[in-house]
């Protein structure tokens, strides 16, 4: 099942739903907010994406008004919210533990905001039965949570969150609990919903698939700072970052130090040198001598024969140490000359019986691979920079060209 096309809401015409301006927020000496600026377009699905401990979630209560930032500013709808309470933000919350009343029946959970804000009987039934068919519940309304799977309970608790009608939907990992195939189901349902309502989603997750899966952009998050913004083609393909290039999908990343001349922009590794796309080569950090790493994902890399004759691709020398048969794919671990592990990932089927043990080379299009700063300073990876990385004897020594 596909997921329905991205958007495209019109900002111009209205304020932005959400502005975070130099967001922070410190508990003691620890910074887990460190001065967030982002801007959410009406209608849009954004993710907050990163590993724990990285400020998605801090970010999110701040939104939401459950803490209080250090310093910025917090814009919901043009209208500063620094000092609004949260039952006044018109903010909707999901939470990952759904945090159902378990004495009220599905429907009064659904009802709850409602009642909250005095909203009128006739008018409270009629939301509430159009909250629950929206979720695909409607029958379900006299259940107590209890009496409901852990899918249900969270469909009843974005029943809840959309019910008022509220500016901004914000969502704080809210299918972590529930199984692989559940969650995937719940993905697009969440999707396919806040596109019906038109509803602007600040979606909160670890997981990468997810939000691959499910939005319009994603920042990514680390050490309270936003490392990247962008759609998930963006982050995938085109990282700014180490940390981006190895938290979004799997990567192949040769480490050296960027060289220019009149041949054009390389990465420089002991004897050996790959050439960069022009178009990558004068992003912001990238300066000549400094440390540099070549991105290559395990779908771009193709193994051929050690021998094989050269087609003027990139290419480095590797012996396979493992094929795993995964299906519609397959994938190919190697090891490059200094033990640096490579992975490869091809379609099933695809010429070459390569076994463990096997001597190889990699080879790769200067276009599919991104160069980024590599900011590591100091002990074995800064020297690592520098090491010979001979070629094996059996291939003449040297840099190719």
């Amino acid at each position: 099942m596909e997921a329905p096309a991205a958007r495209s809401p019109d900002a111009s015409a209205v304020p932005p739903a959400l502005v975070l301006g130099g967001l922070r927020k410190r508990f003691g000496d620890f910074t887990a907010v460190d001065g967030v600026d982002l801007e959410v377009r009406r209608g849009e699905f954004i993710t907050l994406l990163g590993p724990s401990g990285s400020g998605k979630t801090t970010t999110l209560r701040m939104i939401a008004g459950f803490m209080t930032q250090d310093e910025g500013s917090i814009q919901i709808a043009g209208q500063e919210m620094t000092r609004v309470p949260p039952y006044r933000r018109d903010v909707g919350m999901v939470f990952q533990n759904y945090a159902l009343f378990p004495h009220m029946t599905a429907a009064q959970n659904v009802a709850f905001p409602l009642e909250m804000r005095n909203v009128p009987r006739a008018e409270q039934k009629q939301r509430i039965a159009e909250a629950l068919e929206l979720v695909k519940l409607a029958t379900f309304g006299d259940r107590y949570p209890r009496q409901l799977s852990g899918g249900q309970q969270q469909r009843i608790a974005l029943a809840r969150a959309i019910v008022f009608r509220p500016r901004l939907l914000l969502m704080d990992e809210p299918l972590g609990a529930l199984d692989k195939k559940l969650r995937e189901a719940l993905q697009l349902e969440i999707l396919r919903i806040s596109r019906q309502l038109g509803a602007t989603v600040v979606y909160v997750t670890h997981d990468q698939e997810e939000a691959l899966v499910m939005s319009d952009r994603i920042a990514i998050f680390d050490r309270g700072r936003i490392q990247q913004l962008g759609t998930g083609e963006d982050l995938y393909e085109r990282p700014t970052s180490v940390f981006v290039a190895d938290f979004v999908g799997e990567s192949n990343m040769l480490r050296g130090r960027l060289e220019r001349d009149g041949n054009g922009t390389w990465l420089r590794r002991g004897a050996w040198r790959w050439r960069v796309d022009p178009s990558v080569a004068d992003a912001p950090g990238l300066r000549d001598g400094e440390p540099a790493a070549l991105v290559v994902r395990p779908e771009h890399l193709r193994v051929v024969a050690a021998d094989a004759p050269r087609d003027g691709a990139n290419r480095i020398d590797a012996s396979v140490t493992e094929v795993l048969y995964l299906g519609p794919t397959r994938k190919i671990e190697l090891a490059l000359p200094d033990g640096v592990a490579a992975v490869v990932r091809e379609p099933a089927g695809t010429a070459g019986d390569w076994r463990p043990g096997d001597n190889v080379r990699l080879e790769w299009s200067v276009e599919r691979a991104v160069v980024v700063p590599d900011p590591t300073v100091g002990g074995s990876a800064m020297a690592a920079v520098d090491d010979p990385l001979e070629p094996p004897e059996a291939v003449p020594p040297g840099p190719p060209s």
